[in-house]
């Protein structure tokens, strides 16, 4: 039986997780995307082949489950947002710009996101399955909230709107990748290039 890591099964699979996420960004930082195999991933991380098979079916897998879990604490921090419905939704949708673009600090996703890792955006799905779905649903409430109380303005198509300004936020998030010392002028701008978006007219 191998041997367990940690207190529990449950922290010896959180040390595995940790452990895959850490492999897989040093793999990034070394070759593009299309030529890791899982045999890569499961050296890199001290597992035998077998045994990361038990954590993900492929690499395509294994890339949305630790997108997943990286993506974890920032979807939390949005949902604390969205739930201040007593706060106006300016502020809300502020505090969520930022919160987003602050994780794009975070080397878990960074990596795997950066222009020129090699990762194809398929891996990551879109929708219900998407690791950042509930971000855009809560994304969506806060503007609805908004026209509904006068701060934005009547947009029509509230998902198309949000899906169009996530493109925004993606564009933000690469720039901090690539230079990271561009954090708070690429804050700033997202802030008012969304906002301005959304301001009553006239």
């Amino acid at each position: 039986m191998p041997r367990i890591r940690g207190a529990s099964i449950e922290q010896h699979h959180e040390l595995v997780w940790a452990d895959l996420a850490e492999a897989m960004r040093q793999l990034l930082l070394e070759r593009d995307y299309d030529s890791i195999t899982m045999g890569h991933i499961a050296a890199r991380a001290g597992l035998a082949r077998n045994t990361l098979y038990n954590y993900a079916a492929d690499k395509g897998a294994l890339v949305l489950a630790l997108t997943q879990r990286a993506s974890r604490p920032t979807v939390e921090r949005v949902a604390a947002i969205v739930a201040r419905t007593a706060d106006p939704a300016t502020n809300r949708l502020r505090d969520i710009i930022d919160v987003v673009l602050e994780s794009s600090t975070d080397q878990s996703l960074q990596l795997m996101f950066r222009p020129g890792s090699g990762l194809p955006v398929a891996e990551v799905p879109k929708g219900p399955d998407g690791p950042f779905h509930a971000i855009v649903v809560g994304v969506e409430k806060v503007v609805r909230d908004g026209v509904a109380n006068g701060e934005f303005r009547d947009v029509g198509d509230v998902r198309l709107v949000v899906e169009l300004l996530s493109g925004a936020m993606r564009a933000g998030a690469e720039r901090i990748g690539r230079d990271p010392s561009t954090f708070n002028a690429t804050v700033q701008a997202a802030r008012e290039l969304i906002l301005s978006a959304l301001a009553p007219r006239g």
